[in-house]
């Protein structure tokens, strides 16, 4: 795809995403009482969840079967989005504002991208207050996912040319690491067989945060499949397990940050190999800083099962 001539869409934000589950109230469950997401609303085919701070974050359907099938990202306040469709239909990709899609948000545009999976842009919307008291570890936001694709540099310069998200890294030909803000990553393309979820992420607070959270999974008889680990690429210490659907989850804190993109650099902090840290490929292992490699269970990080159910 090349954008060259057209306007560029400038996403600022990852904002949350939908599921569809078949079986909804052990997600519902979790979501609740590990993840520490609260209901916002409900309607006649959806269930609404919502951070601590008010934040609309993720969205149950019931469904046929478990997928990943949206993504709703912000972008200014000020724009328009009559006018994004403009470089949308300039690059054939079709799209509708559409006025049901979430509490609190008035106006979304939706399209999907190179394989598929729908996007919603947003540029006003309204905190929500949750229905009933926050449990579990009340994430502090979702802060990234991570989607399998047969072609990462091509969904990779899709979301580059069209949403103006910017390669922060990548692991050889496999992995391509981009963010739309400050923070390392808000996207990352794994290859795979198929499209579908390789992992989703959720930003805790501290190292406090993460004891706090290792030790709520184990109570609750969750495996955790890989970390405590202090990842190369970001830089983020994370642990990893899997959620009743069988979807990866991470819990993480401490993720790069590039606060200056003339500079080029993520802030320097005493973990980095490279001084300063600039976005590059990664070859090779181990890549991690500290950590021991994941378990066998969590086939997403095995090449010879990457892209398999």
């Amino acid at each position: 795809m090349n954008s060259r001539g057209h306007e560029m869409i400038k996403v600022k934000r990852l904002r949350h995403v939908t599921f569809t589950s078949a079986d909804v109230e052990p997600q519902l469950d979790y979501y609740q009482s590990v993840i520490g997401l609260a209901v916002i609303g409900r309607d006649d085919r959806r269930i609404f969840l919502g951070t601590e701070s008010d934040e609309l974050t993720l969205v149950l359907e019931q469904g046929a079967a478990s997928h990943l099938t949206t993504i709703a990202y912000e972008v200014a306040p000020h724009l328009d989005l009559a006018d994004l469709q403009k470089p949308l239909a300039s690059l054939d990709i079709k799209s509708e504002i559409r006025s049901d899609t979430a509490p609190g948000i008035a106006k979304a545009l939706v399209f999907n991208d190179p394989d598929g999976l729908q996007i919603e842009l947003f540029s006003r919307w309204e905190f929500c207050k949750p229905i009933e008291p926050i449990r579990g570890l009340a994430v502090a936001k979702l802060g990234h996912v991570a989607l399998y694709t047969p072609d990462p540099e091509r969904v990779a310069k899709f979301y580059g040319d069209v949403l103006g998200f910017r390669v922060s890294d990548r692991i050889e030909e496999n992995f391509v690491f981009m963010r739309c803000g400050p923070e390392h990553h808000a996207m990352n393309f794994a290859r795979g067989t198929e499209a579908r979820l390789h992992h989703l992420a959720f930003e805790l607070r501290d190292a406090s945060h993460m004891h706090q959270a290792c030790d709520l999974l184990g109570r609750k008889g969750f495996q955790i499949l890989w970390g405590p680990v202090r990842h190369g690429p970001g830089h983020n210490v994370a642990v990893y397990h899997h959620n009743p659907d069988r979807y990866l989850i991470e819990l993480y804190y401490s993720m790069d940050l590039m606060l200056d993109e003339e500079l080029g650099y993520f802030e320097p902090r005493p973990w980095h190999h490279d001084r300063p840290q600039r976005p590059k490929t990664w070859v090779g292992l181990p890549r991690d800083v500290w950590g021991v490699g994941p378990a066998k269970e969590a086939h997403e990080f095995s090449p010879a099962m990457r892209g398999a159910k």
